[in-house]
């Protein structure tokens, strides 16, 4: 390895040099290949990541660069990498930034993260920088103030839970059960809550964090649950509450209070990293000013602001986009004559189904997921019927536990009494459990979702398709325990991903959470976040490339999947995703497949990463494609286009399933949502706009007919402009 650690980056750096002697360029040539991960193996083998970053940051010509040489993103996002770590100094690299380019260093330390890692030496570093360099010392005074309130925030976190430390997680679940009940159902269902805090994906994101912090810190035997554990945290922390008697155990107001209290330090903390750390990283369209020991926000760019605020309103028109297809899909099945279910039930299941519909229709067309899915542990289940699970799982819930509780609430005026009434029911209606929270054994659990797998082939159900399902929804809490606390690497589920939670042989559920969580997000972050190196994800990316062929072919376009070009001088291209003609216009798709996120941070890591190689991947499979219909007649032919046609027109968009960054460029090519080009040939964007009112708190008006983006006939060009000119979003 020491070869790699004196050698590598610094000869890369030198034979750039000697091909054109621009340091300049020699410079982002080699930051590239760092960001880029390489070198990946240095003979048989693999090296760390820790190594890269101990021969890159130890080269020698960093320490003289000029102010040029740091101007480009890739520059600075290097820097920001060496500012986010804590294993190697280059202190005389660092003051030669401060000096020529002090600007690039403020922006690194923002993107870097420094900002609630201050105990890191690199802190430490910009205060010695600080003394000489008035913009590096207001950069460390404004750290300084972001530094106390983070410290003020955390050491309200840390006090409460030393107060909850004595809980098990499922007896942290039972607070947090009793919390919701008390104040976030009443607030779901028109009533008046006890108090006006409930912000339901913030009290969720807390809560996840609260249990997250538990798991980190509980013996093994902790998640191993058994009756007799159960019964006994039952017995203490939740019949006091329900049932109170003069005889019975106290109840223990104290850890409900410093429940309450944990929540809003937890939720406060999430606020100021989410709304004020989060924003100083990675929102470059805001400055933060010190003014006295306070800071105010600028906006810099009003556009950046708006186009980020838009995705949020998009997202929402996308909701209401797959439910009207799913509408459509279920009239289409003749589903909409058939009784689902019992009499009863039939109006509740007709929902269930057409929102699995909903979000099979997005997983598969969007995500390329195919009919069936797999489980952790290797078996198959069909799609539809886990979705379809889920779903109904959410209907059980709402209807007798949440409308139940509300029913009673109304009657008693009291939040315990009603949790009371219901759990007495419960016992008289078949020893059901009517509790806050809920748990069977694995074998219970498969037996009562049977019912829920009957199809025409199994008109019994099917006891191995409810197996996997409930394998498919469930987080093994003893796994995720041992995970936290070893710091072993992997995607950490969260409470909507995996909704059923195992401990030991026993399965518990928060019915207030499920009934009303978005099962789409579930679903699609449960596959593409947690599942991301499943062996079907491969096939996925696949599938997506060929069902757009097959739309963009079924609008007159000849199409090319996964073309490869021949290796040029200057090395391989990569394979191309899709290429397509019509109209005299080539388009070259590159297409990226991830996951639906939730914060600045997961948007800015996904734009620098991502969306920044997919630019510079389009850039040289343009040009290989440019060059091949000019002296390769064989594409051109494939294509329906003449060899060295020189009226054609090529151009290059990133097609990519999340919808963050859209229109922006990377590598002067537009990025585009996977979302709005399917739409965009569909021809269907009226859907975005509820043109039904089923989502509107009105009944609709007068609604006009839906008004094609092609009023003229479809051709490329038309395409085109619709892309460019987000035609698809307009009044969203």
């Amino acid at each position: 390895m020491s070869q790699l650690n004196t050698n590598y980056y610094e000869a890369r750096f030198h034979r750039r040099m000697q091909i054109d002697a621009d340091l300049v360029a020699a410079a982002e040539h080699t930051a590239t290949a760092y960001l880029d991960g390489k070198p990946v193996h240095q003979g048989q083998h693999k090296v760390t990541r820790a190594q890269r970053q101990a021969a890159f940051w130890s080269s020698s010509y960093l320490s003289n660069l000029p102010a040029a040489a740091w101007q480009s993103q890739t520059m600075m996002l290097a820097l920001a990498q060496y500012l986010g770590q804590e294993r190697v100094s280059n202190m005389k690299m660092l003051a030669n930034v401060a000096s020529v380019a002090p600007e690039v260093l403020i922006c690194a330390v923002r993107c870097s993260g420094l900002v609630l890692t201050q105990h890191s030496p690199r802190r430490t570093e910009l205060d010695l920088l600080a003394a000489d360099n008035p913009l590096i010392a207001e950069l460390c005074k404004v750290l300084d103030i972001f530094d106390l309130a983070h410290r003020q925030r955390t050491s309200a976190v840390f006090m409460w839970q030393s107060q909850l430390a004595e809980l098990s997680p499922l007896e942290l679940l039972i607070y947090a059960s009793l919390h919701a009940f008390e104040h976030w159902i009443p607030k779901r269902f028109g009533a008046a809550a006890q108090s006006d805090d409930a912000n339901d994906g913030a009290d969720w994101d807390a809560v996840n964090d609260i249990l997250l912090w538990k798991l980190s810190a509980c013996t093994d035997e902790a998640t191993r649950l058994t009756e007799s554990v159960i019964g006994q945290s039952l017995a203490k922390h939740l019949s006091p509450f329900l049932f109170p008697s003069p005889a019975g155990q106290p109840a223990r107001r104290d850890l409900r209070e410093a429940f309450a209290n944990l929540l809003a330090a937890q939720m406060e903390l999430n606020s100021f990293v989410a709304q004020s750390a989060n924003a100083f990283s990675y929102d470059h369209s805001i400055e933060f000013v010190r003014l006295g020991e306070r800071l105010e926000i600028n906006v810099l760019d009003v556009a950046s602001c708006a186009a980020w605020h838009r995705n949020g309103r998009k997202l929402a028109a996308l909701h209401n986009y797959w439910h009207y297809r799913a509408v459509d899909a279920f009239v289409d099945s003749g589903m909409a004559t058939r009784q689902i279910g019992s009499t009863a039930n039939h109006a509740l299941n007709q929902v269930a189904y057409i929102k699995a519909l909903r979000t099979q229709l997005q997983l598969t067309e969007v995500y390329g997921v195919s009919d069936t899915v797999t489980t952790d542990a290797g078996d198959t289940v069909p799609l539809f019927q886990a979705l379809l699970s889920l779903e109904l799982m959410n209907v059980h819930f709402q209807r007798d536990f949440l409308e139940a509780y509300m029913q009673h609430l109304r009657t008693t005026g009291n939040w315990a009494m009603a949790l009371s009434v219901m759990a007495m029911n419960g016992l008289r209606d078949g020893n059901q459990i009517r509790f806050p929270l809920t748990w069977s054994s694995r074998d219970s659990k498969v037996s009562n979702m049977v019912g829920w797998t009957v199809t025409p082939e199994f008109p019994k159900g099917n006891p191995r398709y409810a197996a996997a399902i409930v394998d498919f929804w469930t987080s093994d809490w003893s796994k995720l325990a041992a995970q936290l606390q070893g710091d072993a690497p992997g995607q950490t589920p969260e409470l909507l991903e995996r909704p059923i939670l195992k401990m030991g042989q026993t399965l518990v559920q928060l019915p207030w959470m499920v009934s009303l969580q978005n099962n789409s997000t579930a679903a699609i972050n449960n596959l593409r976040r947690l599942g991301a190196r499943r062996n079907e994800a491969r096939a996925e990316t696949q599938r997506i490339e060929t069902q757009l062929g097959a739309k963009l072919e079924k609008r007159g376009f000849k199409v090319v999947l996964n073309w490869s070009p021949p290796v040029a001088p200057d090395g391989n291209a990569g394979e191309v995703d899709v290429i397509c003609a019509r109209d005299g216009t080539v388009l070259v798709l590159e297409v990226k497949s991830t996951y639906l996120r939730r914060s600045q941070q997961d948007a800015w890591q996904h734009e620098t990463t991502t969306l920044r190689n997919a630019g510079r991947q389009l850039q040289r499979k343009v040009a290989a494609v440019q060059q091949a219909l000019i002296d390769q007649p064989e594409l051109a032919k494939r294509l329906g286009l003449e060899t060295g046609a020189s009226a054609i027109t090529v151009c290059g968009w990133i097609v990519d399933t999340s919808i963050e960054c859209d229109h922006q460029r990377f590598g002067g090519f537009l990025k585009v949502s996977l979302e709005e080009l399917l739409i965009a040939l569909n021809d269907n964007r009226h859907l975005l706009h509820d043109p039904e009112g089923l989502f509107s708190q009105s009944a609709p008006g007068d609604r006009a007919e839906p008004q094609s983006l092609y009023p003229q006939g479809f051709n490329a060009q038309r395409l085109n402009e619709v892309v460019e000119s987000q035609a698809v979003w307009d009044d969203v």
